[in-house]
């Protein structure tokens, strides 16, 4: 379409506003703004101050628009202002930075599947033994492994340190003692339950160890916890949170749907779902449109590459 449009408008040197608002169907004052948003290049103006664009500024708006579905408004505008600006170098290291979001998304998506199938394993060995579901609050079945892979902390993610305890909603990091939750789950000194906090008595982690290694913070998981999607049971001398194998597993299940762009409120009914049937099969649909919204991505990153390599071309 972007070249259709370009190829309408190559032969009219001097293009007006209208012109180009009704080609990208858009407004006059979207045009306008565009271009002193520094998404356009500077208009030339007529002795009477009207604005005259050339088939450069189509190609700069069509560059746009293509970008947009791909990257985002805000990172399309700014590697547009860095291309008007110059600065190819840094209108690159933002497409760069889209294409290694998308890889880390299509990562999390992966990691998502493979916890999934985990959960659906250790369901299955639960109903064999003890016939505990998948979604006991025990240390029972549903176990999630610490060490499996795909469970890193999302880059730029703020640690979930320094929260400071508070009367009936347990604790973010203090001074207790240390205490071995497993693999990267460690709760050594400022990471306990509160000044001078014993371990859980029944096993588990602290709230503040559980948010550093997720990345987020403490207040997260208390949201979570408020909307009913991670259910820890309290340690009965302290009365702090206690995160068992079931709350990290539901956690970090929570965390990783989260980040694929997912509601809390969409993301309690799965949760649920997943909870009676202890399978994968409720979330199959889920990761279907997960994986196609991927790919959409995948190919507007294309598309907006292709129309912003004909604008530089133009531009030369």
């Amino acid at each position: 379409m972007g070249r259709n449009l370009r190829s309408g408008l190559a032969g009219r040197e001097r293009l007006r506003p209208v012109d180009l608002a009704r080609a990208h169907s858009l407004s006059t004052q979207a045009v306008r703004n565009y271009e002193e948003a520094g998404i356009l290049p500077a208009a030339e103006r007529t002795a009477a101050g009207y604005r005259v664009y050339t088939p450069l500024h189509a190609a700069a708006l069509s560059a746009f628009l293509a970008l947009v579905p791909g990257h985002g408004h805000g990172t399309a505008a700014a590697i547009m202002r860095a291309v008007n600006g110059g600065a190819d170098d840094e209108a690159f290291r933002l497409v760069d930075g889209s294409h290694a979001q998308l890889l880390d998304d299509r990562r999390t998506l992966q990691a998502v599947e493979s916890a999934l199938r985990e959960l659906e394993r250790t369901a299955g060995r639960g109903a064999a033994g003890s016939g505990s579901g998948a979604g006991a609050s025990g240390g029972g079945s549903g176990a999630w492994p610490e060490g499996g892979s795909g469970w890193g902390t999302r880059p730029g993610g703020g640690p979930g340190t320094g929260a400071v305890p508070r009367p009936g909603r347990g604790t973010g990091a203090g001074s207790g003692p240390g205490l071995n939750v497993g693999p990267g789950l460690s709760a050594g000194p400022g990471a306990g339950g509160g000044s001078g906090a014993a371990p859980p008595s029944g096993g588990g982690t602290f709230i503040g160890p559980l948010a550093r290694k997720l990345g987020i913070r403490p207040a997260t998981l208390r949201a979570w916890e408020d909307a009913g999607l991670v259910r820890p049971p309290r340690d009965p001398r302290t009365g702090y949170r206690v995160y068992d194998e079931a709350a990290v597993r539901d956690a970090r299940l929570v965390h990783q749907l989260r980040r694929g762009g997912y509601p809390l409120e969409r993301i309690a009914p799965l949760l649920d779902r997943v909870r009676t049937a202890g399978g994968l099969e409720p979330l199959e649909g889920t990761m279907r449109d997960w994986h196609a919204r991927l790919s959409a991505r995948g190919r507007a990153l294309l598309a907006g590459a292709a129309e912003l390599e004909a604008y530089l071309r133009a531009r030369g």
